[in-house]
């Protein structure tokens, strides 16, 4: 999927919490209870990148969404998978979380970064102006800033030509 620059900052976030999701899909069989060590994960995950996602997408993504009205069940949607996810980013930090909360989580996560992607995305970039989407990239960076990646992975950066509104890629990492 080809995506918006004003929203691949959100997508880059994704592809960090897709690899936590991958990690413990790899992991096999997790002893029970879950290991300190995948929880401590979690929680730091979450501190350092997902909690910022979040609010970013609840005070900037999700308002805008809901100027299309066939877009406000999605959004409803992702709402509630915020708060289930929330859920067990909590029960990490208690160290409650068993071998399957664990699978669960990464499985509840997935779906819910695919659905962003492949459904919320992909509306907001059918219905959304340019100058539109820009104004909501803006702020999106602004709210972003203070995250720190927890897992970098190699990205496109796009940027704008000066002057000719034409839109170039460079292959960069973070």
């Amino acid at each position: 999927m080809l995506r918006n620059p004003n929203l691949a900052p959100l997508s880059r976030q994704h592809q960090h919490a897709l690899a936590l999701c991958v990690r413990i899909d790899r992991a096999g069989k997790i002893p029970e209870p879950a290991p300190p060590d995948w929880q401590q994960e979690i929680e730091n995950h979450f501190e350092s990148e997902i909690k910022y996602h979040f609010t970013a997408e609840e005070e900037l993504l999700f308002p805008a969404a809901r100027k299309f009205p066939e877009l406000a069940p999605l959004v409803d949607e992702l709402l509630a998978d915020h708060a289930a996810l929330r859920r067990y980013f909590a029960g990490a930090v208690a160290r409650k979380l068993n071998q399957e909360d664990l699978r669960q989580f990464a499985a509840q996560l997935a779906r819910h970064i695919r659905k962003e992607e492949r459904e919320l995305f992909e509306g907001l970039q059918q219905k959304m102006l340019e100058t539109e989407l820009d104004t909501l990239g803006s702020a999106l960076n602004e709210a972003l800033a203070k995250a720190t990646p927890r897992c970098p992975l190699p990205h496109r950066q796009v940027q704008e030509s000066p002057g000719a509104g034409e839109r170039k890629s460079s292959k960069t990492s973070t």
